[in-house]
């Protein structure tokens, strides 16, 4: 039995999954773990990670790395892969958080293309999904969120577009509750990107609408009526559009404080929650989608089992 371990850095959170390949390929967690380190704070206004993301970032990394080690997981027999997405690809001061993975983790993070982490996305979202193909598949991250159409046989057309919970909330939702006017500019600008989006990947062929990360298991938990956070209640409900929109509305509606009352709210995503909701409710108006089902299946799963095959 083989054991592999993912990294996935990304705007808002740096995640970790040990997992161990079953005969079949599919993947069984041994731990499977999140820190919300908010490496893209400020990176849409200076173009630039700040230093204290990095540091959040490189104490996270120190944790993973003692955990990968415990589980026996060698990163010199290639079962180990560390990506990073949308933060680190734009700032102009990679090289410096590339710097720091490596003398952390004893090797470097791959700084992914969209494309490509369109494509680790869709790999993770649908193994074993017991649903009707073609799927759209779409990761709401904190800088980028991803577009993918295929079925199970594999990816059909992919995009990444600039449109995120953490980049939206700076740009656009300066106040707690936002005003409506913020909201509006917000919704305009998701509107744009999520048009281009579903026109690049004929949105319009897909049968199912699979929504994946935080935001989207955040606002089913919401829908579901959870009190509290349960990741096998989550993954694979579906939760109707109408039920998104007013999960949506009560979340612009409240300060973080007021959303940190609901047990399922996570600390770190108390301030960027509405801007994730209203891209979620977009996508799926936009879309014609009757409803979402939700995945606590992702990029790192696709991350995961790439390692099978290297």
């Amino acid at each position: 039995m083989t054991r592999v371990a993912a990294i996935d850095c990304g705007t808002n959170s740096v995640r970790l999954l040990i997992a161990d390949a079953q005969p079949d390929g599919s993947l069984v967690d041994v731990t499977r773990q999140m820190r919300i380190v908010r490496l893209g704070e400020g990176v849409d206004r200076t173009g630039r990670l700040a230093e204290a993301a990095i540091e959040r970032t490189r104490v996270a990394l120190v944790h993973y790395a003692a955990e990968i080690a415990a589980a026996g997981v060698d990163p010199a027999q290639g079962t180990v892969r560390m990506v990073a997405t949308s933060a680190s690809r734009d700032a102009s001061n990679a090289d410096d958080f590339r710097a720091m993975v490596t003398a952390t983790l004893g090797f470097a993070p791959e700084v992914v293309s969209g494309d490509e982490e369109a494509r680790l996305t869709f790999a993770g979202a649908v193994q074993g999904l017991g649903a009707e193909p073609p799927f759209l598949v779409f990761d709401i991250g904190g800088g980028s969120t991803e577009f993918v159409v295929g079925s199970a046989s594999g990816v059909d057309a992919a995009i990444s577009v600039d449109i995120g919970c953490v980049r939206l909330t700076e740009r656009h939702l300066h106040d707690h509750p936002p005003t409506a006017a913020q909201v509006a500019a917000a919704g305009k600008d998701i509107t744009g990107a999520v048009d281009r989006a579903l026109a690049a990947v004929d949105a319009g062929r897909a049968r199912t609408f699979v929504g994946l990360a935080g935001s989207v298991t955040t606002v089913t938990a919401l829908a579901l009526g959870l009190t509290e956070y349960v990741p096998e209640r989550i993954h694979r409900a579906r939760v109707s559009t109408a039920d998104v929109a007013k999960v949506t509305a009560d979340l612009l509606a409240a300060t973080p404080e007021q959303r940190l009352a609901n047990a399922v709210m996570h600390p770190g995503r108390a301030d960027v929650i509405g801007a994730g909701a209203l891209i979620l409710r977009i996508i799926l108006e936009r879309a014609g989608a009757d409803d979402v089902i939700a995945s606590e299946s992702d990029i790192l799963d696709g991350v995961a089992m790439s390692c099978l095959r290297q």
